[in-house]
């Protein structure tokens, strides 16, 4: 099975920028569609960014502040977050499927454990 363990977060001030990253194992990895998810306390889990071999996707509300990216030579995923806002505040999971591109957290079979994003006003 594909494991998942996601590293980068921490304390920002709104107006900051994070990198988050989730490195992968298990499965060839430029064969995964690669997912980012974050819930606060309380909130469903939100989708927020996915990317695939040829197509990325992305919430309305990060367009133009996050950046989703992979490195198939090194089997990680990345998210650039900038101009974070309190709103952002969550932890954010990375989430892996053997399918087609998709916006669903129940469609993706492999989840990681989590990093937690704080950002301060």
């Amino acid at each position: 099975q594909v494991q998942l363990v996601e590293s980068g977060g921490g304390l920002v001030q709104a107006g900051g920028s994070l990198r988050l990253s989730c490195a992968a194992s298990g499965r060839t990895f430029s064969r995964l569609v690669m997912g980012w998810f974050r819930q606060a306390p309380g909130k469903e889990r939100q989708f927020v960014a996915a990317i695939s071999w040829n197509s990325i996707s992305y919430l309305d509300s990060v367009k133009g502040r996050f950046t989703i990216s992979r490195d198939n030579a090194k089997n990680t995923v990345y998210l650039q977050m900038n101009s974070l806002k309190p709103e952002d505040t969550a932890v954010y999971y990375c989430a892996a499927d053997l399918g087609r591109l998709t916006t669903t957290p129940h469609e993706y079979d492999y989840w990681g454990q989590g990093t937690q994003v704080t950002v301060s006003s």
